[in-house]
């Protein structure tokens, strides 16, 4: 059976074929069209003009396809006719209404009877509050915009969580992008033994493939741990795996984590010309791809599904500009969904304040978003690698000792911009002469945070040398950023920045020079014929006789009402009069017309000239992509651990410098230890705490004492300690010594609690290098 979408015009409605992928994209016209469009009902409604196209999902469920009243509403379809309103209808209009308006009263009805439409309209604002809600708050939309008018419509926009490329300049229009959303697509093959799990992730906004592969139980366990490390908002499944005993276990696990499921047909899990469709996408040499590609047995298959979903080769602009990498599972610490509510280390909508999250309480970021996504992407890949936890401690501590340097770095870091996110518009060729100044301003602020890097002479000034400095060196060389300065400081005309206006400077080109020489020159003929003609007016040159400049009459003569009949016999025998309104007479000469129309069609040119060479710079610039993007990492990286020594120097107690040793040694040991967020809140004064897990000796621990004695706070306050120090954080604690835990298992709070006699037993352990609390 032919599966249509019906399609309502001013007068008459009609049913086009839809794609079989997407019930959402309309398809070509084919030859079977015609004999199923009469078995159609005919239904005619008259809607106001503004109305002429709409695609009608209410209608599409009276189809017998769509009758699947039991499935939620998935796509969110919007329409918009260039006007400054959106549009959308039928169960799409009801749920907008309900969800965001809270009552149906915003509803329109369109026609009468059982053929009613209800329809609903939406300011952009609105529009731009409902995409932020449903593609980073929900988990369970997709959010598609149409455009066009009359019968001619096109899909233009269409995101969802784990997509939201198309959506960034609404998205992030006011505000800051905080977390970088990832795709992921599983590949399950179930044995005897477990379940291998094959998994592809793409990161759309960094340009980042990888993929892992590793063996899992029957609850996914593995697997919730690589989705909540990844960051992930969406997941791929072949359609086929929905017949499967472990489906369910599989959507308990997306939920959990807030992942949208998609289902994909099973061909789209492919391998075939994945190496050679990588090899365009990836940097580097198409040997190290099938090198890293033919470890892997499962996982190809999902990375095969997502270059398919994501429609990576159908844009240029990404050839040469993706990162594949070999996710490894054992590289970070293990932290599932109920872990990471239990430690609250993310935000929360239900959060009082901004320090009731570990994110919340260590966000202290001066960049312009960058640090706000490393900061998240860190706390969910805490280290397990003791050399590189103390190289950032080492970094944390030079900054708690020297104010000076911490005060003046974050003092430059406040003026950049979000350089990642510039250099990503650049690529996709988004990006206009604004993103290429603004990098030009981050560019040059990098001989400040170098000069205050060099000026440092602590215990760890070789360590920050080696880290930082060498590489800055490098990058702001003669044949680096120097060069891209040069660029905006030769093309970009820097004055007219302070009126928020981003010109090509005349100088930077022959042509544009010439061109404003003919428009200067066209200038100062019109303001000498506007002299001429106020001398033979006999009137005040701009207080009586006024040059005005529109878009209706170009360059035009005007005076007041009152002194209008002074000239009147003049006026209707020399000049053109063209409008009388409130403000005055508005006329013109033949002279004045003739220059007017030379300025006009000169300024035109000039700014076809102007359109050319800001295209020009800015494939220009976009050729300093790679250097922008490793300054990114280094500037961000700065930023998170600026950050984490502001906390640790400005709580009323200080936070201490844990010491790290290895999983296989060592043990826990926390001395006056206190929980961060609770200790942050308005009249809270924490009493500290002690807490010791001794290798063989206390690894097993119970905690005893009444209800609200505290107990789940000291508890939670082991997990959040050791999870601050492998990120390279100081914790808040007297002293602390911690053994490297490679997984925090935490199931805090009432739901957990045993009750004996009034009184809540509560236990926690240490066992090999996992840190379980219960």
């Amino acid at each position: 059976m032919l599966t249509t979408r019906r399609v309502v015009t001013h007068f008459t409605e009609t049913f086009f074929p839809v794609s079989p992928l997407n019930p959402n994209i309309i398809a070509p016209m084919d030859e079977n069209f015609d004999a199923f469009d009469n078995k159609l009902p005919e239904l005619k409604l008259e809607f106001p003009n503004f109305y002429s196209f709409v695609l009608m999902d209410s209608y599409l469920h009276a189809l017998p396809h769509f009758m699947h009243y039991d499935e939620p509403l998935v796509y969110i379809s919007f329409f918009s006719n260039f006007q400054d309103y959106y549009t959308a209808h039928g169960e799409n209009a009801t749920f907008i209404a309900k969800t965001y308006y809270h009552t149906t009263t915003a509803l329109r009805q369109l026609g009468s009877g059982s053929n009613a439409l209800s329809s609903v309209s939406v300011s952009r604002n609105m529009f731009e509050t409902i995409a932020r809600d449903l593609l980073l708050e929900r988990t369970d939309h997709t959010l598609e915009v149409y455009e066009g008018s009359g019968s001619n419509w096109r899909l233009v926009k269409s995101g969802t969580p784990g997509n939201i490329g198309s959506f960034e300049d609404v998205l992030f229009a006011n505000s800051e992008m905080q977390d970088s959303p990832v795709v992921v697509a599983l590949s399950l093959n179930f044995r005897e033994s477990g379940c291998t799990v094959g998994l592809g992730f793409v990161g759309l906004t960094k340009r980042l493939l990888g993929m892992a592969e590793f063996l899992d139980d029957s609850h996914f366990t593995n697997l919730e741990s690589a989705l909540v490390a990844l960051g992930c908002k969406e997941c791929l499944v072949s359609i086929e795996r929905r017949k499967s005993i472990e489906y369910k276990m599989l959507c308990d696990v997306l939920t959990k984590c807030g992942v949208m499921l998609t289902e994909r047909k099973k061909s789209e899990f492919k391998t075939r010309d994945l190496v050679q469709d990588l090899g365009r996408l990836v940097k580097g040499s198409i040997e190290a791809v099938q090198d890293l590609v033919s470890g892997f047995e499962f996982a190809p298959g999902a990375l095969g599904a997502l270059l398919s979903y994501a429609e990576l080769l159908a844009d240029e602009s990404n050839y040469g500009n993706y990162t594949l990498r070999r996710y490894n599972l054992d590289s970070y610490m293990r932290l599932d969904s109920a872990a990471m509510r239990a430690l609250n280390v993310l935000e929360s909508k239900t959060d009082a304040n901004k320090n009731f999250s570990l994110f919340g309480l260590m966000n202290r970021t001066c960049t312009a978003g960058m640090g706000k996504r490393l900061l998240h992407m860190w706390l969910k890949q805490p280290l397990l690698d003791v050399k590189e936890i103390n190289l950032r401690l080492d970094v944390v501590q030079a900054f708690v000792e020297d104010t000076v340097l911490r005060q003046d770095l974050r003092q430059h870091l406040k003026r950049m911009s979000d350089i990642e996110r510039l250099v990503h518009n650049l690529q996709k060729r988004r990006a206009g002469l604004q993103h290429v100044v603004k990098l030009y301003q981050s560019s040059i602020r990098l001989p400040y945070i170098k000069g205050a890097l060099d000026r440092y002479d602590g215990q760890f000034s070789s360590m920050m040398k080696s880290r930082y400095l060498k590489d800055l060196e490098l990058w702001t060389g003669v044949d680096r950023l120097n060069k891209f300065i040069e660029l905006v400081e030769t093309a970009v005309d820097l004055d007219h920045l302070e009126n928020g206006e981003y010109m090509i400077s005349s100088s930077y080109d022959t042509a544009l020079s010439e061109l404003k020489e003919k428009q200067e020159l066209l200038e100062s003929q019109i303001h000498n014929l506007h002299k001429q003609t106020a001398d033979d007016l006999d009137l005040h040159i701009d207080k009586t006789l006024k040059l005005d400049k529109g878009t209706q009459f170009g360059h035009v003569f005007r005076i007041t009402k009152k002194e209008e009949p002074k000239i009147r016999k003049k006026l209707n025998t020399q000049f053109i009069v063209l409008e009388t309104r409130k403000d005055g007479v508005k006329f013109t000469n033949t002279k004045l017309k003739k220059l007017g129309d030379k300025y006009q069609q000169i300024l035109e040119d000039y700014k076809s000239c102007q359109k050319q060479l800001v295209i020009k710079v800015v494939e220009i610039a976009a050729t300093f992509s790679e250097v922008f993007e490793s300054l990114a990492a280094l500037i961000s990286e700065l930023d998170v651990l600026l950050s984490f020594a502001d906390l640790a120097s400005s709580c009323p107690t200080p936070y201490t410098r844990p010491d790290i040793t290895s999983s296989d040694e060592g043990d826990i040991i926390l001395e006056g230890c206190r929980h961060p967020c609770v200790e942050a809140q308005d009249w809270v004064n924490f009493i500290p705490n002690d807490c010791k897990l001794i290798r063989g000796k206390s690894w097993f621990q119970i905690i005893t004492g009444p209800n609200m004695g505290g107990k789940s706070t000291f508890i939670r306050q082991v997990g959040v300690n050791i999870l601050m120090a492998q990120v390279g954080c100081f914790v808040p604690c007297d002293k602390a010594s911690i053994s490297v835990r490679d997984c925090i298992f935490a199931r805090v709070g009432a739901g957990w609690l045993i009750l004996l006699q009034m009184h809540r037993i509560m236990c926690f352990s240490s066992h090999s290098t996992t840190l379980m609390l219960f």
